[in-house]
């Protein structure tokens, strides 16, 4: 029998290679929408605390410095705030942008596998076809041999 050679191999290696490169760029780009995300996180902690202390400053005795000094820091935490916010909608729309690329790498790779499937089920209809040949020919000649004996 002979051997199976898929013609457009090359392709499909390219292809899978191009859908691992992907992954990788997907699986950074969640790697930074995290970090960007935990970064907010923890600036809402922040001002979290420092709201939690300007109450404790407005409860205990005023320290007109204290106040100002807590309310400037909130203020800042909310700034800090609104440009973390920009940066974690960046990072999901580059993920996005990468999820997208992604998908459409795998849908190439996957459509060039069916050829590839496609191709291997014609190639093995062809071995059979020629397989029955031999064995009608074999069978023929046999056959002749005996009428001629």
């Amino acid at each position: 029998m002979a051997k199976f050679k898929y013609r457009m191999q090359s392709i499909l290696d390219i292809k899978s290679k191009m859908e691992s490169q992907a992954k990788m760029e997907y699986a950074q780009a969640r790697n930074r929408l995290t970090k960007e995300e935990e970064k907010l996180k923890d600036l809402r902690e922040r001002k979290k605390g420092y709201e939690t202390e300007g109450r404790g400053l407005l409860n205990g005795g005023l320290v007109v410095r204290d106040i100002m000094d807590n309310k400037l820091a909130v203020s800042r935490m909310d700034e800090y705030i609104k440009k973390q916010l920009i940066q974690v909608n960046v990072a999901e729309k580059n993920l996005e942008t990468v999820r997208m690329r992604l998908t459409n790498i795998m849908k190439e790779r996957k459509s060039h596998e069916s050829l590839k499937e496609k191709a291997f089920e014609q190639f093995m209809k062809d071995e059979n076809s020629k397989e029955s040949k031999e064995i009608d020919e074999l069978t023929s000649y046999t056959y002749g041999q005996k009428e001629d004996e």
